[in-house]
């Protein structure tokens, strides 16, 4: 082990301006352009501001980012390895007048603190994912944002902070670095091991991460984000009523739990050794780096992004230098046959060992199924349960998408009947015609309006299904990509089943009633689906129906028996 300076000797970056500073910024902020920061933005701003991400001032200038990209070192040699930049639209920044100040403002319009703008910036996105996430893959969640941002610049320069984001859950059990170093030193915790979670704890974490803190002779600092993770997660509230819950099962006065604000780029050994800075930053001598460390797994074809323990090899290389001690763990497994939980690598070959993939547990959750003890912690499952139901009792989401025509309506409202006659779960029906005339009235049908118009579906679906209901969605949705962002959104949450009605286009047009075809042939309608507009064919669709020769009720028993099948219905 390294025997590095305590990490309460390290300076922290203050950001935060007070009293008269502050009041002056804001009495000048009412001539300052203004910019309404994402989610990310946020995430990121919060951690500049309270020296989460020290020894950064502000958001990156083009020498810092170019230097972080291609050596993992800002433009002074300081080891970073994420580009923490301020990305806008190239038209937003023609507003800015380069050396200005900029008011950094949350959803709420509060300012939460000025910039400097010294350098409007182009970056480098097909670089830096090559760079900085091992791939151009735009399956990698990472690579799919930066890819997805177009006609953009950057702004770069110093942060000066008015006051934090707001935060009403959980407030307890957030704390900045400052907060965190005062803590440890008033319990007397000399060495700190970190953890980093973006998922649930069972018994294999807690074995680890207790191991990992005798091995070091340290206190441990759960340190789970409750930002953004990756799509599809569990939600931050029962991830972190399952911590508080395995909490209980940690020695007395061993663990504190503190929530971390971070928006995660899933960039695997970089963001290992990104996580190592931040925890040294909140006051850790210690950190675990576990098996494929912040990676998101596999691609399409099942290839992994970065390899196994790709993440511990490369912080083991910057360990000295950055002054935190890394302690490499591998994939914890239950020995049937000593009845407790070793490190993969500590198993003999003939030894009986079990474990659950994060896939199983889910399927086991959603089916209802026994999730056994050696695996988890009673008051852990009973969290799980609480917010992720047996199938039959989650909020569930059937998106129809096809032609106009097609028969998306009237099966929707067949099934409509039969959910409202069994009467086990409030049913709503989003109708793409409705929906356009009572929620989108003022859209029309350009590309960025139909899309407009299927993301306001998917929102209110997503309110619907995640609070147990059933959302019945029947709109055109032509394009695969947003039909894709609002599978993502729903599934986080509940089921999304997504049913393609497929009747062919000669079909729908001999059922043209209000000779919406006839229109769109002769140029009257533009922008008309299957037309002149593209149809992009669902290619995984959960069901795929032809309606060409079926009735209505044909139809809509082929959905019901796909969601009897499937555990949907009791």
């Amino acid at each position: 082990m390294g025997n590095f300076p305590t990490p309460q000797e390290g300076d922290l970056a203050d950001l935060m301006l007070s009293g008269q500073a502050a009041a002056q910024v804001k009495a000048e902020s009412i001539d300052y352009v203004t910019l309404d920061l994402t989610d990310s933005q946020l995430c990121d701003l919060e951690l500049l501001m309270n020296g989460g991400f020290t020894p950064l001032g502000g958001f990156m200038t083009l020498a810092d980012y170019t230097s972080v990209v291609r050596h993992m070192r800002l433009a002074d040699g300081a080891v970073w390895p994420m580009p923490i930049v301020l990305s806008v639209s190239k038209t937003f920044a023609d507003t800015v007048p380069e050396g200005g100040y900029l008011a950094l403002r949350d959803p709420e319009g509060i300012m939460l603190a000025r910039m400097r703008v010294e350098e409007i910036w182009e970056p480098d996105l097909e670089t830096e994912a090559e760079a900085v996430y091992g791939t151009a893959n735009p399956e990698h969640p990472g690579v799919g944002r930066l890819k997805a941002q177009q006609d953009i610049v950057c702004l770069g320069g110093a942060v000066e902070g008015l006051r934090l984001p707001s935060h009403y859950d959980f407030k307890r059990l957030r704390h900045t670095p400052a907060e965190l170093r005062r803590e440890f030193e008033r319990m007397g915790w000399r060495k700190v091991t970190g953890f980093q979670t973006r998922n649930p704890l069972h018994r294999a974490h807690k074995e680890m991460t207790v191991q990992a803190a005798t091995q070091a002779g340290s206190h441990l600092l759960l340190h789970p984000v409750v930002g953004m993770t990756k799509p599809g997660d569990i939600d931050h509230f029962t991830r972190v009523r399952c911590y508080e819950a395995i909490g209980e099962h940690y020695p007395p006065g061993l663990m504190k739990l503190s929530l971390l604000n971070l928006a995660m780029r899933m960039a695997g050994p970089r963001e290992a050794l990104w996580h190592a800075l931040i925890r040294k930053n909140h006051g850790c001598s210690h950190f675990i780096v576990g098996r494929d460390h912040a990676g998101p797994g596999s691609d399409a074809q099942g290839v992994p992004f970065y390899g196994a323990y790709d993440a511990q090899e490369l912080v083991a290389g910057f360990e000295e230098e950055i002054g935190i001690v890394m302690l490499p763990f591998a994939e914890m497994v239950f020995s049937v046959d000593r009845g407790r939980y070793f490190p993969v690598t500590e198993v003999e070959k003939d030894e009986q060992v079990l474990s659950i993939s994060g896939s199983d547990l889910r399927r086991r959750l959603r089916e209802g199924l026994e999730i056994p003890p050696w695996f988890s912690y009673p008051n852990v499952v009973e969290e799980l349960r609480r917010s992720y139901p047996p199938r039959e009792k989650q909020g569930l989401t059937l998106f129809f998408t096809g032609l106009s025509g097609a028969g998306k309506s009237t099966i929707a409202n067949v099934l409509l009947a039969r959910f409202l006659e069994l009467g086990e779960r409030p049913v709503t029906l989003l109708d793409g015609d409705i929906v356009r005339k009572k929620l989108s009235s003022e859209l029309g049908f350009s590309k960025e309006h139909r899309d407009l118009n299927i993301l306001r579906i998917g929102f209110v679906a997503h309110e619907i299904t995640k609070n147990g209901g059933i959302a019945i969605c029947a709109p055109i949705a032509p394009y695969a990509e947003i039909r894709q962002q609002v599978r993502e959104t729903i599934s986080a949450r509940g089921a999304f089943i997504e049913v393609y009605v497929s009747t062919p286009l000669e079909v729908c047009e001999k059922r043209d009633r209000k000779g919406l075809y006839a229109k769109a042939r002769e140029g009257i309608i533009k922008n008309f689906t299957g037309i002149s507009d593209p149809y992009e064919a669902p290619q995984t669709p959960e069901i795929t129906i032809d309606t060409s020769e079926m009735s209505p009720e044909e139809t809509a028993e082929e959905v019901w028996l796909y969601l009897e099948r499937e555990g949907f219905l009791t």
